[in-house]
């Protein structure tokens, strides 16, 4: 079976988002201000960015655009259910909200808007040792 490199990123990320979401406490600094909502926003944007980023999702156009937006917020939902299951932690429907929010809005910039696509499409080849 042979992987594609567009479908490596969105799985590590939803892996990650899953080993996250199993701690009672994160690992994140304490600046005074709780950015929990941002991050939900931008982690689940990132999530649809990458999954976007799959040509043959990305060449169904708005189609390919509802259907990201479908799975990452199922993914959404199913990620704040998790959470529920780890002591500390419960089911919040603003964090539902800001992960479905940010698939819809990175989704939109990825289909329409060509700066953010070609900067996730920005490639920088590596160079062989001799």
């Amino acid at each position: 079976m042979k992987i594609k490199r567009h479908t490596i990123w969105p799985w590590a990320l939803a892996i990650s988002i899953y080993a996250a979401s199993g701690q009672s406490t994160l690992a994140a600094p304490d600046v005074g201000v709780s950015y929990d909502k941002l991050a939900h926003l931008l982690v689940f944007g990132l999530l649809a960015t990458a999954v976007l980023r799959i040509p043959n999702l990305f060449k169904k156009g708005w189609h390919g655009v509802l259907f990201t937006i479908f799975i990452v917020s199922g993914y959404a939902i199913l990620d704040e259910f998790r959470q529920s299951l780890t002591p500390g932690r419960a089911i919040e429907l603003n964090d539902w909200i800001a992960d479905t929010l940010g698939a819809i809005i990175a989704s939109i910039l990825y289909l329409k808007w060509q700066r953010y696509r070609q900067f996730w499409e920005y490639f920088i080849p590596l160079r062989r040792r001799k």
